[in-house]
């Protein structure tokens, strides 16, 4: 589950507007807003340098903060929406939404993979293609998982794990309602190449030649 909620330090951005928010950036500072709950939204900058960083260490949008204003009462959110230049893909205006702790919310969740050691699919020369990296659940504002974990400890050649061989933490479910796959274990490629020039030969000596037809008459 997930550990120490981390702060998130922002400043209320004075004035609304394109000015307002050119002039954020001028000062190096990325302008936001915070919205949700029962509150006016509350326009913010965030400092650029910090926020580049946090996008650059991956799952910001799937990461519950602390935000911390000054003159205002700290309150969880989530990223919503991070607007990027077209050009330098930077990013230029960023939105949260405030959260309970008991909202219910759909994030995309990382996967992480034990047992591949183990795993006789994989000793025997297979190959585990992980299909879905994330998964989309709904989960609990207070209780967002790190990550779900997969074991592929028993998987043979050919098999498949899907969602529901998964334990999902506790208030969680996927979004998607049926049994979808994640992982699965292929057999070699040099082992499918055999089997393909097998199934040709077989079909090439199953075909009658016009010799064999005029013996046949």
């Amino acid at each position: 589950m997930a550990g120490k909620i981390p702060d998130l330090e922002a400043q209320v951005r004075t004035g609304t507007g394109k000015g307002a928010a050119r002039q954020a950036r001028r000062d190096g500072m990325v302008p936001g807003i915070v919205f949700g709950g029962d509150v006016d939204p509350l326009p913010i900058n965030i400092n650029f340098n910090k926020l580049l960083t946090m996008l650059r260490a991956g799952r910001f949008k799937a990461t519950l903060f602390n935000m911390k204003v000054e003159g205002h009462d700290d309150v969880r959110v989530i990223c919503r929406d991070v607007q990027r230049h077209v050009v330098k893909d930077l990013p230029t205006h960023v939105d949260f939404m405030r959260l309970k702790r008991t909202t219910k919310i759909n994030l995309f969740i990382n996967v992480e993979v034990e047992g591949e050691e183990e795993s006789p699919g994989l000793k025997k020369g297979g190959t585990m293609t992980l299909v879905r990296p994330e998964v989309e659940l709904v989960v609990t504002a207070a209780d967002i998982p790190e990550s779900i974990v997969i074991d592929v400890s028993s998987l043979e050649i050919g098999d498949s794990l899907t969602i529901s061989d998964v334990k999902l933490p506790e208030g969680s479910k996927p979004v998607i309602d049926r049994d979808f796959v994640i992982a699965q274990i292929s057999a070699p490629s040099a082992l499918k190449s055999s089997d393909d020039e097998d199934e040709d030969e077989t079909a090439a000596d199953e075909v009658p030649t016009a010799g064999d037809d005029a013996a046949e008459e």
